[in-house]
């Protein structure tokens, strides 16, 4: 394995060594329990089971067959998750035919980014994450499961179910996604609607015209944003069925995965069986950093830095944002799916797809290949293909060329040597930029600041004509302790817009820009944040800003003295107001004054 691999790791262990000893600890003792069926009291398990069919309450009481709970996402809202509607009625029946039983143990809520983008419901995105992982324990505490079959797809709903499933850690578990919807107008030609909309020279007619022939489906959007690199991430931890990330939800193989997720469940569940996987055993520091490494592979979803941070320490195991600069020096890109290029994720499966990235990531000593997977076959089983033959399932050995080399490369030839993901310090904070989609000469700029609190502040300067020169767009107080960090996708078309001009511009914010954030330069995540008395509070308008991704530094050029003497900016009164209130708001005060930074993982519940 490459070195820095091994050192980031050992140091990733190192680090973990008394939580993660704490964590196997608790899993060890719940694992010496009877299961629930024998331990509970009889009316607990009559409730449990009044709703089965008499066969199944026979075969899980009498019997003491397997018993899996099913956590769904289910909704119809999400276009990624409507596809999971008739997914519990095929895990029953795929259950029953292997002699085992399953129970929806609960839904867990999933809310649509896309539609949320801008408004309010936007400030609930990031806690719905935990209230996601909250919701899994909550179906899981009925404690009467054997395993457990995880049903989610989109931005936060992965890792708010792996959360909560890790808090089950003696459970064995297998996610089971529904797929992307068919491709549509593409990406960029989508984009470019967007930009001339910004400028005013397309109406709202085309705009939505535009806009629903991109998202038009059933299944995740074909971008490469956070829901799908949520599942090229669980293909790394071995935590899905083979290759089951990227096939289209009507497929005929789409519902041969999902059977072959049960048997794969039941497969891990025996106790005392050598293949018995618990979930907490399984996510070790090792898959954590292989999770890792697949992001900065394909150029993931910059959302994952503070995912996978919360994800870590559910087990135990504690990352910060050097890792992933570490990591990130050192391994190759060998992907290009929009917004690093071109291709939507449906051209990214038919070139070769996660199966090809994780085969290269391994043979060029770029993954732990020692881990446990759900699979058997171990980790080198998601570097194949799932195909039906004759209605049977099975994997192909993919070709050593890709299918499109414009689209994935070899770990000999990749895009760059480099995961397009960099770590900026300074005397703004830590902050991170990925450079993947980012053009060489944009990677350095300098100019002076203009400050904003809020995405409509700075839309009012863009169309009053105001930013039409060299600009770093400052943009505060979207932290999670202030309004929840909403992602900023509003702010992309006008900084793509004037960046198209011929201008330098950049932007800096305590917010969030998810895997969409696009060809402008943007110091995202910037921790602490300005409400928690971070030093953006200190910036003003025509502060000369420095940001250079090569050289990893984000610097306000002011002469130190005057720096420290700056009263930091407090959040605007009405600002304030408006972040606590209406539309459910309310409800999360108490998760915006508890929540950890950034780079904590905006965790809520430590």
């Amino acid at each position: 394995m490459k070195p820095v691999l091994v050192e980031v790791t050992r140091r990733i262990a190192e680090r973990s060594a008394a939580t993660r000893s704490a964590y196997l600890g608790r899993i060890e003792r719940l694992l010496q329990r009877p299961p629930g069926r024998e331990r509970l009291g009889c009316a607990n398990v009559a409730h449990a089971f009044a709703a089965l069919p008499a066969g199944d309450k026979f075969r899980v009481a009498a019997e003491q067959a397997p018993h899996l709970a099913v956590v769904t996402a289910y909704n119809d809202m999400l276009s990624a998750h409507q596809p999971y509607e008739v997914y519990p009625a095929i895990i029953r029946d795929e259950a029953r035919r292997r002699g085992a039983t399953a129970q929806v143990a609960g839904g867990v809520p999933a809310m649509c980014d896309g539609v949320t983008q801008g408004l309010p419901g936007m400030e609930l995105s990031l806690f719905s994450r935990d209230t996601i992982a909250m919701s899994t324990a909550i179906a899981l505490a009925h404690d009467v499961y054997d395993a457990a079959l995880l049903l989610g797809v989109c931005d936060k709903i992965v890792p708010g179910l792996l959360i909560g499933a890790l808090h089950f850690g003696h459970l064995p578990c297998v996610f089971v996604p529904a797929g992307p919807m068919g491709t549509g107008l593409s990406n960029s030609a989508k984009s470019s609607v967007r930009e001339q909309a910004a400028q005013g020279r397309v109406g709202r007619d085309q705009l939505l015209a535009a806009e629903s022939a991109a998202y038009h489906g059933p299944g995740t959007c074909t971008f490469y944003g956070t829901a799908n690199s949520n599942q090229m991430l669980l293909e790394a931890m071995g935590l899905h069925v083979p290759g089951a990330a990227f096939v289209h939800p009507q497929a005929a193989l789409r519902e041969a995965l999902t059977r072959e997720a049960v048997g794969t469940a039941l497969s891990i569940t025996e106790r005392a069986g050598a293949r018995f996987t618990p979930i907490g055993r399984l996510v070790d520091e090792r898959v954590i950093v292989n999770a890792m490494v697949a992001l900065l592979a394909t150029g993931g979803s910059s959302n994952h830095l503070i995912h996978w941070v919360a994800v870590a320490r559910a087990a135990g195991i504690v990352i910060d944002w050097t890792d992933f600069a570490d990591l990130s020096a050192a391994v190759p890109l060998l992907a290009r799916v929009y917004p690093n290029g071109s291709a939507d994720v449906n051209q990214f499966q038919a070139a070769g797809g996660p199966g090809f990235v994780l085969r290269e990531l391994l043979q060029s000593g770029c993954l732990h290949a020692d881990v446990a997977t759900v699979s058997a076959r171990g980790l080198a089983a998601y570097g194949e293909v799932p195909a039906l033959d004759g209605g049977r399932l099975h994997w192909n050995v993919l070709p050593a060329a890709p299918g499109d080399a414009d689209v994935v490369r070899t770990a000999a030839a990749p895009f760059s040597d480099s995961g397009g993901l960099k770590l900026l310090q300074g005397n703004l904070g830590r902050a991170v930029i990925k450079t993947s989609a980012v053009p060489d000469d944009r990677h350095c700029i300098e100019a002076p600041a203009r400050v904003f609190t809020s995405q409509a502040a700075f839309l009012a300067a863009f169309n009053a004509g105001e930013l039409e020169r060299d600009v770093v767009a400052v943009v505060r107080f979207q932290g999670p302790r202030a309004n929840g960090m909403p992602e900023l996708h509003k702010l992309t078309p006008p900084l793509a817009v004037l960046q198209g001009k011929g201008y330098k511009v950049a932007l800096v914010t305590d917010g969030r820009m998810s895997g969409a954030s696009g060809r402008v330069p943007a110091a995202i995540h910037v921790s602490p944040e300005a409400l928690a008395g971070g030093p953006l509070g200190r910036v003003r308008d025509g502060d000369l800003i420095r940001l250079d991704a090569d050289a990893g530094t984000l610097q306000a050029l002011v002469g130190e003295a005057e720096w420290a003497a700056r009263e930091p900016a407090t959040m605007p009164g009405d600002e304030a107001e408006a972040h606590a209130h209406d539309l459910g708001r309310e409800l999360f005060a108490g998760m915006r004054r508890n929540v950890k930074s950034a780079e904590e993982g905006a965790i809520s519940w430590m």
